[in-house]
């Protein structure tokens, strides 16, 4: 007989983390758990580019905003990262990524047994305003079984 372990792939933002931890802890209890968090660089590259045009004339780089909003973005990610970590209370491993949120956690789904993830979208509205766009992407193109959980109200 095997030991084989399966993963399961948290899905870490900073709205509804606690829930996605909990729900790893509680219904994937013995899986191997990846805490995932994706910064979404489009908010950096417009301010890259504002400031190349017309806030950037005169000025050097480092007075660029969109380099101090990166390494902001990249101090954030990591703190949430660990966070998640503290409250799953067991093993883990960090995976911290960037680009289009959508896609990169359906390209890290690509290996595992269980994505879990939580609805962004209005709680009081059932139908398809309870998700956002992101998680509608990524609720229809992950590879895996999805765990689609309910964010903590109040």
């Amino acid at each position: 007989m095997t030991d084989v372990k399966t993963t399961a792939l948290v899905w870490i933002s900073p709205s509804t983390w606690p829930a996605c931890v909990d729900a790893a802890r509680d219904r994937a209890p013995d899986d191997h758990v990846v805490l995932l968090h994706v910064g979404d660089d489009r908010i950096v590259e417009e301010a890259h580019r504002a400031y190349a045009g017309l806030l950037g004339r005169g000025h050097g780089p480092e007075r660029d905003p969109g380099a101090r909003l990166e390494a902001m973005a990249g101090v954030a990610g990591a703190d949430l990262l660990e966070k998640a970590a503290h409250r799953l209370g067991r093993p883990c491993e960090l995976l911290d990524r960037h680009g289009r949120p959508q896609e990169e956690v359906v390209r890290a789904a690509a290996d595992v047994d269980l994505l879990i993830c939580a609805r962004d979208g209005d709680p009081d509205r059932p139908g398809p305003h309870s998700l956002g766009p992101e998680s509608r992407f990524v609720v229809d193109h992950a590879p895996c079984p999805v765990l689609l959980v309910w964010p903590y109200r109040g």
